[in-house]
């Protein structure tokens, strides 16, 4: 009878306890931005980004849901209508602002 209780005692140590169960992590889901520039985008481009106090790529591709690419485009395209003002040129990141009005 001892040697049947104390059985348990022994294996709830060590290894065999519970082991540490760990989570497969979140996953993001996959955005689903546009390819392609469509009409009502390119009128919602030209109406709202000139107005942004902060323009680059990251920006457009967050609020308008655009593709990296269509954002570059976007952003030369409004650069050479002179309806944003450049900032910072780097090869990584394109910084504009809009531009005011006294110019």
């Amino acid at each position: 009878m001892a040697k049947a209780k104390a059985a348990p005692a022994a294996s709830s140590g060590g290894k065999s306890a519970k082991k540490k169960k760990w989570s497969k992590g979140k996953v993001k889901d996959k955005a689903q931005h546009a390819v392609s520039l469509d009409k009502a985008t390119y009128d919602r481009i030209m109406k709202e980004v000139p107005s942004f106090k902060f323009v680059s790529q990251s920006i457009l591709i967050e609020r308008l849901k655009i593709n990296g690419s269509l954002a570059r485009v976007a952003i030369r395209h409004l650069e050479r209508d002179k309806l944003i003002k450049r900032i910072v040129h780097h090869s990584a990141q394109l910084i504009y602002t809009r531009t005011t009005s006294q110019e």
